[in-house]
This record gives structure tokens, C-alpha cells and sequence, in this order.
């Protein structure tokens, strides 16, 4: 048998602190520091209509299975035909849903400036899946449903020779490209030995690849997810292989509503991203029966199909691309608890700036202390975000919801007694 490769070992690297501060942002995104957590559950706000369903969702529940655990075989060949066979470059599909993403910040271009044209022309892609920081070096990173290898390459430059890059997809075409500029872009930046590796297999059974648990720090996929018939199955799995502290951040398509049914059949429009975008409501139930109960949105934006016929079939609903975040924090609550803590922002993110951003709710300008809810205060305290904050609490006294979540108590304020009387009691 092959030796396992080195890149594939949760223990070939030291990975040291990391931060994540603001970049260029869409219109979605944040855009001013923020005391409290954003209106929608969990500290996140309520995309503004994201994704549907998968195959064959149950009404009322989380789409995904393909009719089952393991489920649609049938699904995964058509979409590894449509990427492999049908599609010659991006230019080939029917709409703008998988290529939806906007133009990357100034320290993204220059590093696409040295990723080769042919991985360039392959790319699909609706969002922006590397955290605005620039701190990434010696970051272990996992690029699920990696493609050519664009976002492979982007990140291995990133992370420098220390860190290290895998790239996983079942596309076998895709994933030929990307072995074969694998020495290109070694050369490229500079390294005496290549720190990034495309492993074929499957992402709703990383571990049947070699992945191994708890060996990641950082997880990205740039509108894959949605093409997968099982995406309880992927979350699932993306949570087995992170590191504790470590995230997955990602872009993909989500819906309004869920998709029905007959057009999810429509192999077109299951590969062009659309049919099998989950329900934004789904996406969140499905995230937290994986492992994470509180998701954030780092930003969104509108899809506009742009094909008349496509239209006519599934303009009815609407689609989203969004970049979420979520953490592998053990402690995390379904909601944002009040412990009377806060956090101030030091300063110092190698990205510079003046804030650090957490996501669409939360902006952290430096030397401000700010009142936040337990569990955001995890997610920069058991991060590699802790290095760039000062602490303040504990959880050691509970106050009830944090105001200001969308959420409060479900009981009315109680009318005044009367003069002379006392409230409560049966008499």
C-alpha cells in the first residue's frame, strides 16, 4: 500500500495563532462596528433569502439525503459528468448562479495574478472563501469540492511553505488539472517542495479519503455544497475534520424556499447551482444538527440568473449567494446568552485596518470595549482570534437572552398591580 501523505496528517505542522479581520466587503456585508449582536437568531441575521432544499426533502424538514443516508448515487454522476464532460470552462454554463461572486480584494488579485490560466478558466465559484485576515501562515486548510484549483492555489500561497493545502473533489477531469499545475505553482511562489495536494474522493465520506478527524484548521468550499445530495452528510463530516477551534467558512447558493420537487430532478439545473440549493431555513437546522448551532453570515448577495429560459422554469424562487462562518466550539449555545461580558479589539491583525471583522453583525473597532454574548466571546476567546483581544467576564452568572439578538422572552410584561395589592398567587 501507498505510504499516506504527509499532507493528510493532522501532525506535519505547527499552526500558530490566527486572526480574522475586514476586507472588501459586498453590499451585504458588515460595514460599521457594532455593540450588539445582529437581529436573527443566534447572533446571525436572517439571510436575506437564501438557499432550498436537496433531494427529495421531507416537507417541514431539513432537505439532504438523497432519500437517505449515503443516498443519491445517481445525483453525484451527473454533476461529475456536467463538470467533467459538459463543462470545457466556466463559460460554458447557462447561467451566472455558479460564477456569482464579485470581484476579490487587492491582496486575493495579486496572488490570482500567478495562478495558471487554464485552473483560472475552470473555476467555478460564488464567493470569496478565504477569511479577510492575511494571517494565515502555517494555516491546515481542506477546500471541499476543490475543482481545478483555484481556491487551492490562492490558499497555498497564503499559508506559505509551512502551512498546507488539500484539495479534495470527485470530479476526476478536475482534479487531473489541478495535479498537473501542482509543480507550476510550486515553482510559482517560490517553495522548495510542494505544500498543497488534490485527493479524489468524496465529501460526504472524507473519512473513506483519508481525512482524518480533528485535522483542520480552517475548511472552505466556494459553492459546492449545494451540488452534493447528501448535505447533512458533508456538514457532518466538515465538523469530524476540524480541528476544536477551527472553522469552516464558505460561500454556496441558497433559495427562499425549498425547491420543488420536479425541478430538482432537472440535472441542468441541479449542475448550474440551482436546484439543489438548500432553503436558507433547512441550511441553518441542518448546520445545527451537525455540530454547529450558531451560524454567521459574513455577507450575501442577489443571484440574477440572466437566461430567459431558466428563468421561466425557476424564477419563482429566489437565490442567494452568501459566505458563512462556523465554529468547532464544543460550548457553543443555540442562542445568544447575556453573561455581562465584553471584549476589546487590540489592534495588530496583519491585514491592518482599524476593525476586525467577525461577521455581518459584528465589527470590532480597535481599542473599544464592547458587551457581547457568550457565544461570540467563545469564538474570539477559543480561536485563533484570542491573540488580538482583551477579555472581560466570565460565564459565571447569567443574565437571560442578550438584547438586542431577535429574540427576547416569550412571556408579555405583566400590567401594573393596583394600589394597595400585590401581583401573582391564585387569590
Amino acid at each position: 500500500a501507498a505510504a499516506p501523505s504527509p499532507l493528510l496528517s493532522p501532525t506535519a505542522h505547527t499552526i500558530p495563532t490566527m486572526s480574522c479581520c475586514g476586507g472588501d466587503k459586498k453590499s451585504a456585508g458588515p460595514t460599521a462596528p457594532s455593540e450588539e449582536c445582529p437581529s436573527g437568531a443566534s447572533c446571525s441575521p436572517a439571510p436575506p433569502a437564501s438557499t432550498s432544499s436537496a433531494c427529495c426533502p421531507a416537507p417541514g424538514t431539513a432537505s439532504g439525503g438523497g432519500c437517505g443516508e449515503g443516498g443519491g448515487g445517481g445525483v453525484l454522476e451527473e454533476v461529475q459528468e456536467y463538470y467533467g464532460k459538459v463543462l470545457s470552462t466556466s463559460s460554458d454554463l447557462k447561467t451566472n448562479a455558479c460564477t456569482a461572486s464579485g470581484a476579490p480584494p487587492p491582496y486575493i488579485r495579486a496572488v490570482l495574478a500567478l495562478v495558471h490560466e487554464e485552473v483560472l478558466s475552470k473555476f467555478y465559484g460564488c464567493g470569496l472563501t478565504v477569511p479577510p485576515d492575511l494571517a494565515l501562515d502555517g494555516l491546515s486548510v481542506l477546500d471541499l469540492g476543490s475543482g481545478s484549483g483555484r481556491d487551492c492555489f490562492v490558499l497555498s500561497k497564503l499559508v506559505g511553505e509551512r502551512g498546507r493545502v488539500v484539495g479534495l473533489d470527485m470530479t476526476p477531469e478536475q482534479v487531473e488539472v489541478a495535479r498537473k499545475h501542482v509543480p507550476y505553482h510550486t515553482e510559482k511562489f517560490g517553495y522548495a517542495a510542494p505544500n498543497v495536494e488534490f485527493v479524489h474522493g468524496y465529501m460526504e465520506k472524507m473519512d473513506e479519503a483519508g481525512i482524518a478527524e480533528n485535522s483542520f484548521d480552517l475548511i472552505i468550499s466556494n459553492c459546492v455544497v449545494n451540488l452534493s445530495p447528501d448535505k447533512e452528510a458533508v456538514l457532518r463530516q466538515a465538523y469530524r475534520a476540524l480541528k476544536p477551534g477551527g472553522e469552516m467558512y464558505f460561500s454556496d447558493v441558497y433559495a427562499d424556499r425549498r425547491v420543488p420537487e420536479a425541478l430538482q430532478k432537472d440535472k441542468i439545473l441541479w449542475g448550474e447551482c440551482l436546484s439543489g440549493a438548500l432553503y436558507w431555513k433547512d441550511f441553518l437546522r441542518a448546520a445545527r444538527g451537525a455540530g454547529f448551532p450558531d451560524v454567521r453570515l459574513v455577507e450575501s448577495s442577489r443571484i440574477t440568473i440572466n437566461n430567459a429560459a431558466v428563468e421561466q422554469l425557476i424564477g419563482h424562487v429566489r437565490f442567494d449567494s452568501a459566505t458563512y462562518r462556523m465554529f468547532k466550539i464544543a460550548q457553543l449555545e443555540d442562542a445568544c446568552e447575556d453573561y455581562g461580558q465584553a471584549v476589546r479589539y487590540n489592534g495588530g491583525a496583519p491585514c491592518g485596518g482599524r476593525a476586525l471583522v467577525l461577521d455581518s453583525g459584528h465589527v470590532f473597532e480597535s481599542g473599544r470595549v464592547v458587551p457581547v454574548c457568550g457565544n461570540t466571546f467563545r469564538m474570539l476567546n477559543e480561536t485563533r482570534l484570542a491573540h488580538f483581544f482583551s477579555f472581560y467576564g466570565s460565564f459565571q452568572r447569567h443574565y437571560g437572552i442578550f438584547a438586542g439578538c431577535g429574540e427576547s422572552s416569550p412571556f408579555p410584561d405583566a400590567p401594573a398591580a393596583p394600589a394597595g395589592k400585590t401581583s401573582g398567587g391564585c387569590c
